[in-house]
């Protein structure tokens, strides 16, 4: 064999003592072929260098078995899990993912993004909307590209699925009522992010609703630093007995804030939070949150993207909701008790 050029199908169909198609279905993910077949095949490509030509794959079965993600943050809590479920259900059905980030110029559209993920060789493409783009609204999808968009809002002409940021906000606003409490303080997430703006609509909607005081926003930016400053804040208002924090880093730099000033939580202040992030990073947590299911939502984006592909009819202009689950734990103090 020459070494200088790639190894070919039939390099590892004679290596493995097997048939070119028996190759082919191997590096398809055939089930087609016999547990010590596939594993005399696979070691003859590893040892012989061999890839698989997904070009020659996709004219063939009109397929690439990969779906773009197009996304402004994959470091955040929450993107990182979205990711971690849509890489999980990619793994075991035999897909890749191909990842771009949104840009921070001009260009900053879902036509921009979708126009550079067209030139790449996917089948589909996951949208995870956590910020505003200019054209939301009316984006259309390209006919030979899939589309689906995790967003807070259901994108007119494409699928959508998302965690219900504004009915968490309503349950977390309820469960503290009901453990005795008056009225609800809110940290909020930055601006810029859809999600934060409906968590913070879902808490002003939920107390006016009750004809109960709305206490002024406390913006934060998502770092525990600014839930820290407001739980300084905070700890000066005598009318504060319980805060609803955006995301959990703000809730738990909000209780060391509060600590700091001299309350006490949750004997003096009850504190909630969203994501449940801190799982695991944070010994003896006592933070009660709203658990996002984002694997689930990576997962089911990547089920619908699959039924697209194959040419499956999923609804558009509506939203798959994911519900949060209230997770209980010691920072809320029961009033009435």
């Amino acid at each position: 064999m020459d070494h200088s050029q790639p190894a070919s199908m039939q390099d590892v169909a004679k290596a493995a003592s097997v048939s070119p198609q028996t190759v082919s279905r191997v590096a398809n993910g055939s089930n087609a072929v016999r547990p010590e077949t596939r594993q005399r095949v696979e070691a003859a490509m590893a040892k012989l260098g061999y890839r698989p030509n997904y070009a020659a794959r996709a004219l063939k079965h009109g397929k690439f078995k990969d779906v773009g993600v197009v996304l402004f943050n994959m470091l955040t809590y929450g993107n990182a899990r979205i990711l971690g479920g849509i890489a999980d259900a990619a793994n075991s059905n035999g897909y890749a993912i191909t990842m771009q980030s949104f840009g921070r110029n001009r260009e900053r559209t879902l036509h921009a993004a979708i126009e550079r993920m067209k030139q790449l060789p996917v089948d589909g493409v996951i949208a995870v909307m956590e910020e505003h783009v200019t054209d939301f609204s009316e984006f259309r999808p390209p006919k030979e590209l899939p589309v689906v968009i995790i967003s807070e809002d259901p994108a007119n002409y494409c699928p959508t699925i998302d965690a219900d940021q504004y009915g968490c906000s309503a349950a977390v606003v309820d469960y503290l009522l009901s453990k005795g409490h008056k009225t609800v303080y809110h940290i909020a997430g930055p601006s810029s992010s859809r999600a934060a703006e409906s968590r913070a609509q879902g808490w002003h909607d939920t107390l006016d609703q009750l004809g109960l005081r709305i206490p002024p926003t406390y913006m934060g930016d998502w770092e525990a630093d600014s839930g820290y400053q407001a739980g300084l804040a905070l700890a000066h208002d005598p009318d504060c007995t319980a805060i609803y924090a955006a995301n959990d880093q703000m809730a738990y730099g909000a209780m060391l804030g509060l600590q700091a000033a001299g309350k006490r939580v949750p004997e003096d202040v009850s504190i909630v939070g969203v994501d449940d992030s801190l799982s695991g990073t944070i010994p003896r947590l006592s933070l009660t949150t709203m658990r996002m299911k984002f694997n689930d939502i990576g997962r089911e984006a990547f089920f619908m993207t699959k039924r697209l592909c194959e040419g499956l009819r999923v609804p558009s202009g509506v939203k798959t909701v994911v519900p949060a689950e209230l997770v209980e734990r010691g920072s809320v103090r029961d009033l009435e008790s």
